[in-house]
């Protein structure tokens, strides 16, 4: 099996046939056609410049008589000779008579007539063809030209006769090269349960319809990108082996309306006919948005292939054994007609993969790609919270980047930690030379981050601090829980926008000044505490009251502002106030353990990365207790 480019493994796909393949013989054929063209043309006026001279018939018999004469060529009236200069000569003769009585009589003896060679042109049956090739040839050329036109035309305007068919593709559950199965689909365990029941429908839909049960219609898998949402609905259709069709949904839009609506009847009209089957249309949200909602103008085309979906999904009977799934990652902009009982009445939710999960995920990523005894999956699912499995991909398939550059033969666990800083901040800026004081100002600035989240709490533990570039970062500090969590605290968030000030205080406890360095730091920090204040309710003095909907610059345009100045004021004020207090408390925690500060700042100058055994090493040695032993 192969591994498919979301993270997930599949079977090796089909040769697909080159679409230039015919272009490029068309290419080579009018080359050719030219050519011989030219070659035609060129030998025409060179047998123009050797024109045969027209003689009386006694004046070839004199020649004869020299002995002037080499070969003698009759055809029909015509006599043509050739003389020891190489010129040729025509003549016309009496056909009453052979050629050689005529030339007898006009004086040639037989001793000379035995001197030379005399034959007569047979009658070809393709004279004719030959003599009109140089009139026929140019046609042909002309029709190939045409002919080399029209077939370019039927894969551009030509189409417009199959408009109205549909472009989805068609998956055989035959087809063993492309069938997968659950088995095949990594994580996803609880999603993968909740399909269950699709599946047993299409391998034995009597079971249900007998008992009177209706399955459902239709099945939306939400979940972010790269989740493994399209993999998941091919492995529904593998499990219970029925043809499966899929399709994006901006493929049903064109520019005419009515082309979208058509293509969808056309769509259903397949899968009816294969039933047991299973229709999948990727990214719905294309023509599934809600409608007359004011946001994002009017699309006859869009509504009309909408209207067209929920007609043919109400026009089910129970017993038509097809199932419709879908796949968004915007559930929330869904037309509610869409997702009402009846129609996408079934959610299956894709969550991002835990740390078990991922490391199966890695598991089934390694399977083609050697690694060596250093590579510990475990501490990479631990090291890559927050991963899709597309991330994953991507994250093993730079490890073997790295390690095929390095040339050698197999990935080591160094490889792949350095792929997930590669993934998330971006590839190493070598060229970028820091200057000895701003190298000094990206070691304080970093350790300030790590010293601040070492000494709070509820802080995550830190795994590494390193002032080498990467993307637009000079430096970073890659922090990282023990344990995941859906949800956080109020003074896990305070905590976190301490750590992220820390750098920010740091430059201020040791140069006196603020650099541009920091203002990610305020953006991010800023950003946190607005959360805090309008969409937690983690603020007394506003209180618990959701206000992101009303007050945030997305929210809809045309919607009436329902909150009044005196509150926006407010919110202000304390998201102000969260960001000073929690400013505050880093800068009492650098100046108090300022000489913590200077030997994290003297290490990260010696060896540019610290990870967290070095970096919880210094820690000890001051006599902090490190965040596993606070648990």
């Amino acid at each position: 099996m192969k591994k498919n480019p979301k993270g997930f493994m599949r079977g090796p796909k089909k040769d697909v046939e080159n679409p230039r393949k015919f272009s490029a013989f068309n290419q080579l054929l009018l080359v050719i056609s030219i050519f011989l063209l030219v070659v035609f043309i060129f030998e025409h006026f060179a047998k123009a410049d050797n024109k045969p001279k027209k003689v009386a018939i006694s004046e070839i018999a004199k020649m004869v008589a020299a002995s002037e004469i080499k070969i003698i060529e009759v055809d029909g009236l015509k006599v043509f000779a050739r003389n020891k200069k190489e010129e040729l000569l025509v003549a016309n003769r009496d056909s009453q008579t052979s050629i050689e009585s005529t030339l007898l009589d006009y004086g040639a003896t037989k001793e000379n007539l035995q001197a030379i060679e005399i034959k007569n042109k047979s009658e070809s049956p393709w004279a004719i063809v030959l003599a009109l090739l140089p009139f026929i040839f140019p046609i042909l050329i002309i029709l190939l030209i045409f002919w080399m036109l029209s077939r370019n035309m039927k894969g551009g305007g030509m189409q417009a006769f199959s408009f109205g068919q549909s472009k989805a593709r068609i998956i055989d559950p035959n087809d063993k090269n492309q069938r997968i199965t659950f088995k095949d689909v990594a994580g996803v365990k609880t999603a993968k349960d909740d399909l269950e029941e699709m599946v047993e429908f299409l391998k034995n839909p009597k079971k249900f319809l007998d008992i009177g049960a209706v399955i459902p219609k239709g099945v939306i898998l939400m979940g972010a990108p790269g989740t493994g949402k399209t993999m998941l609905a091919r492995a529904v259709a593998g499990e219970a082996g029925v043809p499966f069709f899929y399709l994006s949904g901006s493929e049903f839009i064109e520019m005419f309306v009515g082309v979208g609506a058509s293509r969808v009847r056309d769509l259903f009209a397949m899968a009816k006919k294969a039933s047991p089957s299973i229709i999948f249309i990727d990214e719905i949200d294309a023509i599934g948005r809600a409608r007359g909602g004011g946001t994002g103008g009017g699309n006859d085309e869009r509504e009309q292939t909408l209207n067209q979906i929920l007609v043919e999904m109400d026009g089910f009977e129970k017993n038509e054994k097809v199932i419709v799934m879908a796949a968004t990652n915007r559930p929330d902009v869904l037309d509610a007609a869409l997702v009402r009982p009846g129609r996408f009445d079934r959610r299956v939710t894709l969550d991002l993969p835990d740390k078990k999960d991922r490391k199966e995920i890695l598991e089934v990523q390694s399977i083609t790609k050697p690694k060596d005894e250093t590579v510990d999956l475990q501490i990479i699912a631990e090291r890559t919270i927050g991963f899709s499995g597309a991330d994953i991909y991507s994250l093993m398939n730079e490890a073997a980047i790295s390690a095929a550059r390095a040339n050698r033969k197999s990935i080591s666990q160094k490889d792949i930690l350095n792929s997930i800083e590669k993934v998330i901040l971006g590839p190493e800026r070598k060229n970028h030379l820091m200057h000895k004081k701003e190298r000094e100002l990206t070691a304080y600035h970093e350790a300030g981050h790590a010293l601040v989240g070492s000494i709070l709490k509820h802080s995550d533990p830190v795994h590494k601090v390193s002032i080498i570039s990467r993307g637009n970062a000079g430096g970073y500090t890659m922090s990282l829980p023990d344990d995941e969590r859906k949800m956080h605290s109020k003074n896990s968030f305070l905590d976190e926008i301490a750590m992220t000030l820390g750098g920010y205080a740091t430059e201020e406890l040791i140069y006196g000044e603020i650099t541009t360095g920091p203002s990610g730091d305020l953006q991010s920090a800023t950003s946190r505490a607005r959360d805090m204040v309008m969409r937690y309710g983690m603020s007394d003095l506003v209180g618990p009251r959701a206000l992101e909907t009303s007050i945030n610059k997305r929210r809809n345009p045309n919607e009436e502002d329902d909150h009044s100045q005196e509150l926006k004021a407010l919110v202000d004020r304390e998201i102000e106030r969260i960001v000073r207090e929690q400013l505050d408390i880093a800068r009492g925690i650098v100046k108090d353990k300022r000489e913590i500060l200077e030997a994290i700042t003297k290490e990260l100058l010696e060896k540019e990365n610290l990870e967290r055994a070095e970096f919880e090493t210094i820690l000890t040695r001051f006599n902090i207790p490190l965040k596993k032993d606070l648990v």
